[in-house]
């Protein structure tokens, strides 16, 4: 069977945004969907989310399917460069190398990011595991440059889509339904 897992972003929680209408519209068409609480949202570690996300998998094949937002993107690659295991593809909404300076707070809020900026990631092995990625942007995220499309697509061979006026893409974008990130990832599932 298919699975699907949806990893919501920092200070995110499962209901918010498009995560359930996702998880509902799959679930009609046969998938099985899992969209966790991440440990400690306001707070998100590396050492916290990423075997969170790996107990969650368990054993990745290639019906398995991972869909990120914001900080659930690079929760994604860095569990992709630890298993040996290839999945079935992946979709990033609004997914980051980088932040734009300033954009998520104060100080507290830069520590708890440096850690997901500075250590090296290895995209090699993430495209080794994890061929069908793809990444959708916002032409106006406050938070993530646009740049980091053509590191998505230089990276990890990305297909990248970019959106006009959508913000961040979740919940405070007042986004509810999200038929692109459905589409898209239904195109990866048929590669």
């Amino acid at each position: 069977m298919k699975r699907v897992f949806i990893i919501h972003g920092w200070d995110g929680y499962p209901e918010e945004a498009w995560f359930l209408w996702l998880k509902s519209e799959l679930e009609k068409r046969g998938f099985e969907v899992v969209v966790p609480q991440m440990p400690e949202a306001s707070a998100p570690a590396i050492e916290k989310w990423v075997p969170y996300l790996a107990e969650l998998v368990g054993t990745p094949d290639t019906e398995t399917f991972l869909v990120g937002h914001s900080i659930g993107v690079p929760t994604i690659m860095r569990y992709l460069e630890r298993i040996d295991s290839s999945i079935g593809g992946a979709v990033g909404v609004a997914g980051w190398f980088n932040l734009i300076p300033g954009s998520i707070g104060g100080p507290a809020e830069e520590t708890i990011a440096k850690p997901w900026l500075d250590l090296p990631i290895d995209t090699e092995k993430i495209k080794k595991v994890c061929p069908k990625f793809t990444a959708i942007f916002s032409d106006n995220d406050p938070y993530v440059p646009f740049s980091d499309s053509e590191f998505f697509h230089e990276r990890l061979g990305a297909k990248i889509i970019v959106e006009h006026n959508l913000g961040h893409m979740g919940g405070s974008d007042n986004l509810k339904e999200f038929p692109l990130v459905l589409n898209e990832l239904l195109k990866v599932i048929k590669l």
